[in-house]
């Protein structure tokens, strides 16, 4: 901490330390305010002569805690917390700039409550500074995404109602594991009990969430992001096999994960998955790839790559 602070700028930073970390020593709290030990206790000192009820307990597991019932000052920030605030809101939600806008009203509601010395630059930015709103990006109803959350932290089976790309609707009992959000979309990690197996649910396409009165056991050590990755490419409506004519070494760095398992076979290798677009797989992920490929199963690829290369194959003649 800077070495000009007041003692009560201190003390109010004690309070704060000891709302976030119960059980905070005299030593941890020296070293958090950069003070000796014997200063440490004078600022809880401080604040109990304030009213603050700051509990004590000595041993190994002892330290400062506040008493049950202690009022909390609003929240505050610094002027680079505001404004990382503002940046990260506009960063992650561009719509966050339109008025009307759910997240922007509340982003409104935060700048305008920050005192003048540290809010300026924060309202600034929000007034002055424009978001181009990301195409590929989804937001979910923040409603269902709640009873998502719930349903994992609460380790509870749920039955939700899908709607797909292509407007087909189903329903789905899972055990939900983690919510995930990747390039802008919001993803359900789940068991899904209707195909027995890992699926991955976009929550912008979930129509409804109703508990089933079950629970279930989370998959330990479970790393939500990397199970999301493998599995993306997997469990749409329309099969994918290509085998590409070079190494696998070479061709992995151009796969992406929603593409599919890439593995070794024979002279070359193997991507196996599934999209919901073919064309876009076609256009967007192969055609990019330079190796030689087939499309060996997968007759909706299969026509999506023909009608592409015969498009390129028209570009590039001299007839009109």
């Amino acid at each position: 901490m800077p070495n000009d602070l007041s003692p009560t700028a201190r003390a109010l930073r004690t309070l704060e330390i000891l709302r976030a970390r119960p059980s905070t020593t005299a030593g941890e709290l020296a070293v958090r305010l950069g003070v000796t030990e014997r200063a440490a206790r004078r600022y809880v000192g401080i604040l109990r002569e304030a009213g603050v009820p700051v509990e004590s307990a000595r041993g190994p597991h002892g330290g400062y805690r506040l008493g049950r019932g202690t009022r909390l000052p609003p929240v505050q920030f610094t002027q680079a917390e505001a404004v990382g605030l503002v940046m990260a809101v506009l960063g992650g939600q561009p719509a966050a700039a339109d008025a009307g806008d759910l997240v922007g009203t509340a982003l409104d509601k935060v700048v305008k409550a920050l005192p003048e010395g540290v809010g300026r630059q924060a309202a600034l930015l929000r007034s002055y500074a424009s978001a181009a709103p990301d195409p590929h990006s989804a937001r979910p109803d923040p409603a269902v995404t709640s009873e998502l959350v719930e349903a994992v932290a609460a380790a509870r089976r749920v039955s939700l109602t899908y709607r797909s790309e292509a407007g087909n609707e189903w329903e789905a009992e899972v055990d939900p594991w983690s919510v995930v959000v990747r390039h802008g979309r919001w993803y359900l990690l789940c068991h899904s009990h209707r195909a027995d197996a890992i699926r991955t649910y976009r929550i912008d396409r979930v129509r409804a969430v109703r508990p089933t009165g079950g629970g279930f056991v989370p998959p330990r050590s479970l790393n939500p992001i990397a199970v999301l990755e493998k599995n993306l490419g997997l469990g749409w409506e329309f099969p994918t096999r290509v085998v590409f004519d070079a190494p696998l070494a070479e061709v992995a760095p151009w796969i992406r994960p929603p593409m599919g398992r890439l593995e070794p076979s024979g002279e070359g290798c193997l991507l196996e998955g599934s999209t919901r677009n073919p064309d876009m797989y076609a256009q967007e992920w192969l055609a990019r790839i330079p190796f030689p490929f087939r499309v060996k199963a997968g007759k909706e690829l299969r026509t999506a790559v023909a009608a592409l290369g015969a498009r390129f194959t028209a570009a590039a003649t001299d007839r009109p």
